[in-house]
């Protein structure tokens, strides 16, 4: 039918597209084989050899777990600060009175206000990676929810992002203080650095993150709680870690 031949079309225009696209992969994937698991420097190591973008490219994790996130006790959040950082320039504003904003500046915030900023952020302003609010201006910081929450940039106290302490929170996530939050498959995705760190020093990483995430298991989650770790860098293959290599 038109129909059938129409999709057949498609599906040979995909074919060839895809064919046309992993070319790199494929000999990427000639460099170690996809089906074993890796211990975390050994896959830091083939991560950093299969990598051929022209830029910097940061290295994601995505750890699977064992746990229903349809259920309030069984969800995954938290902060972790990373020993080596990410490699990122990390923005940050900080919303707080006129009291806090010196602690602020002098810590390293890149902004720092509050009416101004509330103003700009309703607009559809978020050029920051981090928002932190001292309490006493949350009432106002409240109204953004809608523009900062769904980027994941909503301060919350759970995570150190609501504080009195502004200066102390700044030099967190300037130095490399990231949050993860487990999907709605109860998958965790977080970036744990660049393709240039040293391969120890990705490894570092890694094993810091891992075992906040293995703290962070909840007591009602039952049964296998880490069931996969996979490892990639900005457009590349992914490489299964061995968990023993990580001491789970």
């Amino acid at each position: 039918t038109a129909r059938s031949m129409g999709i057949e079309i498609i599906d040979k225009k995909f074919a060839n597209k895809m064919a046309k696209l992993t070319k790199k992969r494929k000999t990427a994937l000639s460099k170690y084989d996809a089906a074993k698991a890796y211990p975390i420097v050994d896959a830091a190591k083939i991560l950093k050899e299969i990598s051929t973008t022209k830029f910097d490219s940061s290295i994601e994790m995505s750890v699977r777990l064992g746990i229903d996130v349809k259920q309030a006790n069984q969800m995954v959040r938290g902060t972790v600060s990373l020993p080596h950082g990410t490699g990122k320039t990390i923005k940050v504003l900080v919303l707080c009175t006129p009291d806090k904003e010196e602690e602020a500046k002098a810590a390293g915030a890149d902004f720092v206000g509050l009416d101004d900023y509330i103003t700009k952020i309703k607009g559809g302003w978020t050029d920051m990676d981090v928002v932190i609010a001292s309490p006493a201006v949350m009432g106002k910081v409240g109204a953004l929810g809608k523009v900062l929450g769904p980027r994941g940039l909503m301060p919350n106290p759970k995570i150190g992002t609501v504080t009195q302490e502004v200066g102390k929170a700044v030099k967190e996530a300037k130095a490399g203080k990231i949050e993860y939050k487990a999907d709605k498959d109860g998958i965790v995705h977080v970036s744990v650095g660049k393709v240039s760190f040293d391969s120890n020093k990705i490894a570092d990483n890694v094993n810091e993150f891992m075992q906040t995430i293995v703290k962070a298991k909840p007591t009602a989650s039952k049964g296998a709680y880490i069931h996969s770790v996979y490892m990639s860098a900005t457009m590349s293959p992914s490489i299964q870690i061995e968990t023993k290599s990580l001491g789970y």
